[in-house]
């Protein structure tokens, strides 16, 4: 929901859209002009619609305005690739897309999601951390990268129950 109430479609997409190419684009450039090439980590836009991956475009008005994904894995769950225009945010958009990657990584059963980003994302650390997630150890792949690949990352977690059922 918006601050006026207002309910915020989310859309799975399995395929590249040009919605999707669009704001991916915006979040590569972005991140390009804070970190060097090997401190970024997001997946190519190919590899956001691999099986394994639930991938979502949040709507306002009909227009495209953030996405996010949730990578299943054997162990755990990761949200992938999540941004929210700047016109969009403080309306909701970010909370809403963060519910429905919650409820995937829920639904499939983990009981852990965990993310990574970057150390200069001060914005989204400030989010991930209200909604309940903390610092953690790097995880997965990230663990045998070179510290120097992973030298501004930050790794969260968020532990939540399964649906009674």
């Amino acid at each position: 929901m918006t601050s006026n109430g207002d309910r915020i479609p989310i859309d799975r997409v399995s395929a590249a859209t040009d919605d999707a190419r669009a704001l991916l684009g915006e979040l590569d450039r972005m991140l390009a002009a804070q970190y060097p090439p090997e401190q970024r980590h997001g997946l190519a836009l190919d590899a956001i619609f691999a099986p394994n991956i639930r991938f979502f475009l949040a709507f306002l008005n009909g227009l495209a305005v953030g996405c996010g994904g949730v990578a299943l894995f054997t162990d755990f769950a990761e949200v992938k690739r999540m941004y929210v225009r700047e016109v969009a945010r403080g309306r909701g958009v970010a909370q809403a897309l963060l519910a429905q990657i919650e409820n995937e990584a829920r639904d499939a059963g983990f009981r852990v999601l965990l993310l990574e980003t970057g150390d200069r994302q001060i914005a989204a650390l400030r989010f991930y951390q209200g909604a309940g997630f903390r610092l953690c150890p790097a995880f997965g792949a990230y663990v045998t990268m070179p510290p120097h690949t992973i030298a501004t990352s930050v790794f969260l977690e968020k532990r939540f129950d399964l649906p009674a059922g």
